[in-house]
């Protein structure tokens, strides 16, 4: 994670000087006496370099977006809310992927466009910003805090690999084959910890969401089961984790990557680095025993439909984030076990937060809830029922585009909640089944691979520092189009016998 925090600390000297938008006269007429005046075209160049220095080009990119979208997108009467969120996002994503701003300036920037626009109001845009997701995260983010703090990262690492003799440890940026591999690996976990939770029921709160809705709109369906999904869901899982490892294969690892990381993987090399951090100290021992109880909290919150969890002893009040912060909250008052008056964590530790990603997640949650309040989400609706009397091997992939375009800028329980009613009444309206358009929208909105407000692990992979938004853009991509073909194949032909689909659906 340190990687991330460069532009929160000291800052070095080359990026706190501004390069001159304008000469000043005694550098464009020679100045000094016996100089040699400069000639008009090096003084041009001179300040078109100075302008791509501010990057005022990319900066202006995205005011110009979003009057192209305001000014030619046509939503019809009444729908001038919904096109200004266009344009709005337009105009945050511009600076997003082209890092015009840095990224927590952009990610604040629907603070004052939303309400510019008339897309909402100051202060329902910023609750955006706060709500039990980001707590999740702020107190996650704590907790890693203390995990680096103590080297357990180290110490589980290098306690893990020495026994199968052949995976990357401690791997440091130095060489581009070792930075390539490091990429591999951040977007590896980041991927298959999605992927692997979309093959069970319990994997994910999207599949959760899905049959509790499934039941309250369709009680007449056959009922979706844990074994069910399964069936279903793992399938889809093996094939995303094969083109998953075919992508990363091929975008980041060369016939010398294994020369390169040779040095890394030496035994003796690991078991030294073991030896250095020496027996495990209380400190450690407690921030672990914090982090179990925090993994076991989060898994028991809510088990299934029959089986409640401990959640229900709060009136399902309680969420992921109000555990978190929780449990974040002991690390400050749990002594140390080093100095009196020591706790496992002080706020001056805490400095290395980051924020951006916090204020990224906040950007998402607004422009999710700008899409309901803006009318534009009724509208994408409206705009699916063309769908009435279309082949299964069109409703599916539709739905799915449409789910996953929207998981991208919110999180994925968030997308499943928007969309899922929205299918529900239009399975209704074109005479679907409903596990068409609602398995369609499911499996889309667990499909966050390109940017980092789709998924806690998008967060987490991103936060670490090594890789960048075009990485998820580049790698998430391929994986997006190999899940939507995957799903188009699965759902027709299996989903008949696992749903109860009509063949003919």
């Amino acid at each position: 994670m340190d990687k991330m925090n460069g532009s929160y600390g000291e800052s070095s000297s080359s990026d706190d000087v501004e390069a001159p938008l304008l000469l000043s006269p005694a550098a464009s007429c020679g100045g000094e006496k016996g100089v040699r005046p400069a000639s008009s075209s090096s003084a041009a160049a001179a300040r078109v370099r100075a302008i791509l220095a501010h990057r005022y080009p990319a900066i202006a990119a995205g005011p110009a977006a979003c009057a192209a979208v305001c000014g030619l997108v046509e939503l019809g009467d009444g729908h001038g809310e919904a096109r200004n969120m266009l344009g709005v996002l337009a105009w945050v994503f511009v600076w997003w992927v082209t890092g015009a701003v840095p990224l927590a300036v952009a990610s604040m920037a629907p603070l004052f466009l939303f309400p510019a626009f008339g897309v909402s109001s100051s202060d329902a845009v910023a609750k955006a910003y706060m709500d039990d997701v980001i707590s999740l995260v702020l107190g996650s983010f704590i907790l890693a805090l203390a995990i680096e703090h103590y080297h357990i990262h180290r110490r589980l690492a290098l306690n893990r690999l020495p026994r199968h003799g052949g995976a990357a440890g401690d791997i440091d940026s130095g060489g581009d084959e070792v930075r390539r591999f490091s990429r591999a690996v951040v977007l590896g976990v980041v991927y298959a910890s999605v992927i692997g939770g979309m093959s069970t029921l319990t994997g994910t709160g999207v599949n959760i969401i899905l049959v509790g809705m499934w039941s309250a709109y369709f009680p007449e369906q056959r009922p979706i089961t844990f074994s069910s999904w399964m069936s279903f869901g793992l399938p889809m899982a093996i094939i995303l984790f094969l083109a998953l490892w075919v992508t990363l294969c091929f975008m980041y690892c060369s016939k010398n990557t294994g020369k390169a990381l040779s040095a890394y993987l030496d035994r003796s090399h690991l078991r030294r680095e073991l030896s250095l951090l020496g027996p495990m100290a209380f400190a450690e021992k407690m921030v672990l025993a914090v982090f179990g109880a925090l993994i076991v909290l989060w898994m028991t919150r809510n088990l299934t439909g029959n089986i409640p969890g401990w959640g229900v002893l709060f009136h399902n009040k309680v969420g992921d984030g109000t555990v978190t912060i929780m449990m974040a909250t002991l690390l400050f008052i749990i002594p140390s076990g080093k100095r009196e008056g020591e706790k496992l964590m002080d706020w001056n530790k805490c400095k290395k937060i980051q924020w951006n990603i916090i204020l990224l997640l906040g950007a998402g949650f607004a422009i999710a809830d700008g899409f309901k309040t803006s009318g534009l989400t009724d509208i994408l609706s409206d705009g699916l029922r063309f769908l009435k009397g279309a082949p299964t091997m069109v409703i599916v992939p539709v739905a799915c585009v449409f789910s996953g375009i929207i998981t991208e800028f919110t999180s994925d329980d968030s997308t499943t909640t928007l969309v899922l009613p929205l299918f529900a009444e239009l399975a209704k309206s074109i005479e679907v089944h409903p596990a068409l358009l609602m398995v369609s929208g499911a499996i889309g909105a667990q499909l966050s691979y390109l940017l980092p407000t789709g998924s806690p692990s998008n967060v987490v992979g991103f936060s670490t520092g090594y890789i960048t938004i075009k990485d998820l853009v580049a790698t998430g991509l391929p994986l997006k189009i190999v899940a939507i073909a995957a799903l188009t194949v699965l759902l027709p032909t299996i989903g008949p016998v696992i749903f109860g689909m009509d063949i003919k659906s």
